[in-house]
């Protein structure tokens, strides 16, 4: 296949949600390192008036911002609208128009309510004059409270899944330029597929997958910015996972695929820069539309987080 859907591909923010990072051979530690430095400081905004921020875009080598970077800077933004002591709990955002990768991203929050133990937020992401998220966060002030939750699947060590491959030298050349720069990138984070998948050729296969994920190099303890690196890394596999049963890869060339809707909330406390398991499904797929599930265990087993999204998977005639 030429993979000519790439550059045709929707219109949503988040659309390349669906691609899978591909990890080149190990990189020296300087190198990732500055991967890393490179995406904090990308979540690090710049404060207009009290309730306004600026966030730059970074082109990773996709056609529109990535969606991930609008969700960690939409939370990064509300977050500093808040006491420090209240921590934020859930995430739920709506993707309204593409991003412009070579246009900075203005963040206007608004304070809908502090209350005794919770705060809401509500942001709004422009560029151009026109929104291209919505969305709100909430706040808590950490408290006590009854726990249960599910097991983690029982899945190999990361130490024990085979890091991901690089696409053949042949079949990346088959692809357009940007995909190639994409795939050509080594970026921030290291995924290793429990059950690894071939995008070229995919196969029909349940809608489960589960994937180790790690920060490629270590950072300071901040919560707040491990909040906001796991809302990035949150949008990579999960409406993908939606494709698997059809045959159909975001390269499969006649594909369209855009994230809808995000939604995020962090139950526990977690490491990005230590490995997670990311176990996604999808329970239904229909009318142009995937929905796509995740939680997020740490090591030890503990729920640390939960997503869901839905996304536009439309096929399109030849």
């Amino acid at each position: 296949m030429d993979g000519a859907g790439f550059e045709e591909r929707g219109e949503g923010l988040g659309e390349r949600a669906a691609i899978i990072a591909v990890s080149l051979p190990p990189e020296p530690a300087r190198m990732r390192e500055t991967h890393v430095k490179e995406l904090v400081e990308l979540l690090q905004l710049e404060r207009l008036e009290d309730n306004l921020f600026r966030g730059q875009s970074r082109d990773i080598g996709t056609r529109f911002v990535f969606g991930g970077q609008v969700l960690g800077q939409a939370l990064s933004a509300a977050q500093q609208t808040v006491d420090a002591a209240r921590e934020a709990h859930s995430l739920h955002a709506y993707f309204l128009r593409a991003g412009d990768i070579n246009a900075p991203i203005v963040y206007s929050v608004e304070r809908a309510r502090d209350g005794g133990t919770f705060s809401s937020r509500r942001i709004l992401a422009i560029q151009h004059g026109q929104p291209i998220l919505t969305g709100s966060v909430s706040f808590q002030i950490p408290e006590q409270g009854f726990e249960h939750q599910v097991a983690m699947p029982e899945v190999p060590a990361p130490e024990d899944v085979e890091p991901m491959r690089p696409l053949p030298a042949g079949e990346l050349a088959k692809l357009p330029v940007k995909l190639q720069r994409w795939l050509g990138i080594d970026g921030p984070f290291e995924f290793r597929l429990v059950w690894p998948r071939d995008e070229l050729h995919p196969v029909k296969r349940p809608p489960i997958q589960h994937i180790w994920f790690r920060l490629t190099a270590p950072i300071d303890d901040s919560s707040v910015l491990h909040r906001a690196l796991l809302a990035y890394a949150s949008d990579f596999h999960l409406i993908g996972t939606a494709t698997l049963p059809h045959g159909i890869s975001y390269l499969t060339h006649n594909v369209q695929m855009a994230s809808l809707d995000h939604a995020l909330w962090f139950h526990r406390p977690f490491r990005v820069d230590e490995w997670l398991l990311y176990s996604f499904d999808s329970p239904t797929a229909q009318g142009g539309r995937g929905l796509a599930r995740g939680q997020i265990f740490d090591r030890r087993g503990q729920l640390v987080a939960s997503t869901a999204q839905e996304g536009l998977i439309r096929l399109r005639g030849e």
